[in-house]
């Protein structure tokens, strides 16, 4: 089986699996999913979505939150871990939205990578689940999962992951199937556990054999 074929076999394995797969932060505009991911770095996304509940309250704008200093979403954040930069990003980051765009999110890649805190990964994640636009959203279980797997081989840095995945993976799939693969690798391919690989649906056409 060659890696392209792999790759489709997975993808139609976790489409079955997991059909209902979105991105776990809640959100309801763009520039909400824009804070909640820088958020999410290094932290979990339910604690994410119960911390911004209190932030949305008090700033429930991009104005609100462009105007807003840094130590007032520092306090609400905090919970989040690093907050201090997180805090700086987020203020940064609305302020560009109010004065350059409107108070709206910019569409393409590249205005989304110049925004303070914005890397690929949330570029991505922007890219695909708000625009609807082919992403490949790199996080830690995208990386473990296709690396065990055999997609990739000993390719750990996000961005040669997400180069090498572009090259397999459909454009239209590569958004729903990095969703999948979160899912897959909270339940069941895990990391800080042993991966529970007796009821995995793709353990037979799995490299690693863990």
């Amino acid at each position: 089986m060659t890696k392209k074929q792999l790759t489709k076999e997975v993808i139609e394995r976790l489409k079955n699996e997991y059909p209902d797969a979105t991105c776990t932060l809640e959100y309801d505009q763009a520039w909400k999913l824009l804070v909640e991911v820088r958020l999410a770095a290094q932290c979990t996304d339910a604690r994410v979505n119960e911390v911004v509940k209190n932030l949305y309250a008090k700033f429930p704008t991009v104005e609100a939150l462009a105007n807003a200093t840094v130590e007032d979403i520092l306090a609400i954040v905090k919970p989040c871990g690093l907050g201090n930069s997180k805090a700086r990003d987020i203020s940064a980051c609305m302020k560009i939205l109010h004065e350059q765009y409107n108070d709206n999110v910019p569409e393409t890649f590249e205005e989304l990578l110049k925004l303070p805190g914005v890397g690929r990964k949330s570029a991505n994640l922007i890219m695909g689940d708000v625009f609807g636009k082919p992403a490949i959203v790199t996080d830690t279980h995208c990386i473990r999962i296709t690396n065990r797997i055999g997609i990739v081989s000993g390719v750990k840095e996000p961005k040669k992951v997400e180069m090498e995945l572009w090259k397999l993976v459909p454009p239209e799939e590569g958004s729903s199937l990095c969703h999948r693969l979160v899912y897959h690798g909270r339940a069941v391919c895990t990391a800080r556990t042993k991966p529970y690989c007796d009821k995995c649906c793709l353990n037979d056409i799995c490299k690693k054999k863990i």
